[in-house]
């Protein structure tokens, strides 16, 4: 059969990964898709560049549109990165009748609904598994082995950066200046980690996550975002003893026609299987009406996991060719996007609250909770030596978005609270 050529955009840690696993796996990918692939043109940006993968310097360009322009060129393989110009690129591409691998969770979160308009106009495949989760088939799966149910809930740790941060946090009882710094040495964190720590990159993912969920057109915008910077040791610590971890979860939930989908520091119970999870490592849990509880697990990055889900779109890609259904397969969002107003989300609430040390300071903080119908499910006061105040630790049972709101603004009018530490939300 005539080879599939294919170009690649980016030769970096992904892009080296897909040439190793295209050219030392051909035989058994060939077998699979019944011809050769073979990869025919890779833009970079220097082509003198010394690098850890030998390639024919022939094949080497720094102009990506000699890769998007070439005429043999079946496939193109988008893992350089970017957003605003890569779309232009892209777009070109399938305006020339290319189809598409990325790994670019920023295109697909901003410009997704675009370019998957385009590809079907043009009849072309689009797959982006490797932009969430990594190595984890999370895409694919949501796609198909859940085509036939109706998901209520997919929650997941979809940064390994900030996951790596809070395990070391929880297991050494550092602070996250100190893991920072660490993560960044070993090559974690980038110099600046702001998209990470701050839960930017983890909503993409959950935008792209709850738009195939909840078939939906779920922007970037939708998704209520907090970061983990505000963490501090002391705040692991008490979730520990009250039987919690601390994971910075993306969670997309549905209730009735409506949904809601945050990033946000969250206490899971210790006995979730995602409360597990530690180090790199990404999970995501997925619970359908009919199937109930589903967990995928494995590595959220890194050259070779990532560039395995890569190389898995590329031959379903060529699979379609052969077949002859190519751009047939992908389910545009089909139902109307309803949130989930603050005033219907409710969920679990743990309180950090730093108050004076006198009686009837408790008797006022639950007549607060009272008055906006917040009920208690525990309440703590723990000694603390470093303090002079006293710590009363909360955890409400399920309560709206809207009266905690007014609770904590409650709080700061009175006197007798001296600080209000922490608010997380509470899972399990």
């Amino acid at each position: 059969m005539k080879p599939i050529k294919v170009g690649l955009l980016g030769l970096g840690t992904v892009g080296t990964g897909v040439v190793r696993i295209v050219e030392g796996n051909q035989e058994d990918l060939s077998s699979q898709v019944g011809s050769p692939i073979v990869i025919e043109k890779i833009a970079v940006k220097n082509t003198e560049k010394a690098r850890n993968i030998n390639v024919d310097s022939d094949k080497l360009t720094e102009d990506p549109w000699e890769v998007i322009r070439h005429p043999d060129i079946d496939v193109i393989v988008e893992v350089m990165g970017g957003v605003d110009q890569t779309k232009e690129y892209i777009l070109e591409a399938l305006e020339r009748g290319k189809h598409i691998v990325t790994a670019n969770k920023d295109l697909m979160a901003l410009y997704g609904s675009e370019i998957l308009a385009k590809a079907a106009e043009k009849r072309c495949d689009v797959y982006y598994e490797a932009s969430v989760a990594g190595g984890i088939p999370i895409i694919r799966t949501l796609i198909e082995g859940f085509s036939s149910d109706r998901i209520t809930k997919i929650m997941g740790i979809v940064n390994g950066t900030t996951n790596y941060i809070l395990t070391k946090m929880s297991q050494e009882g550092v602070s996250y200046e100190e893991v920072l710094k660490e993560a960044q040495d070993l090559g974690y964190a980038e110099a600046d980690p702001t998209s990470d720590v701050e839960g930017l990159d983890a909503a993409r993912k959950m935008a792209i996550l709850a738009t195939l969920g909840f078939h939906t057109n779920v922007e970037l915008r939708d998704v209520s975002v907090c970061g983990i910077s505000s963490v501090t040791k002391e705040d692991i610590s008490y979730a520990r003893r009250l039987g919690y971890e601390m994971k910075l979860l993306g969670i997309a939930e549905r209730q009735d026609d409506q949904i809601a989908i945050s990033v946000q520091p969250t206490m899971v119970k210790k006995q979730h299987p995602i409360a597990s999870v530690n180090g790199v490592f990404n999970a995501v849990y997925v619970h359908g009406e009919a199937v109930g509880e589903t967990m995928f697990y494995g590595a959220g990055a890194g050259e070779m996991p990532t560039a395995t889900s890569v190389v898995a779109d590329l031959v379903s890609i060529i699979r379609n060719m052969r077949l002859g259904v190519s751009g047939l397969k992908a389910i545009a969002p089909y139902k109307e996007k309803r949130l989930i107003s603050d005033e219907e989300i409710k969920y679990k609430y743990f309180i950090l609250l730093h108050v004076d040390d006198k009686a009837g300071v408790l008797a006022q903080i639950t007549q607060i909770f009272a008055e906006y119908n917040v009920s208690l499910a525990s309440v703590v006061q723990q000694p603390n030596e470093l303090n002079p105040d006293a710590e009363i630790i909360i955890v409400t049972h399920d309560a709206s978005k809207a009266n905690m709101e007014k609770v904590q603004k409650h709080f700061e009018s009175l006197d007798v609270i001296r600080k209000v530490k922490s608010v997380y939300r509470v899972e399990g």
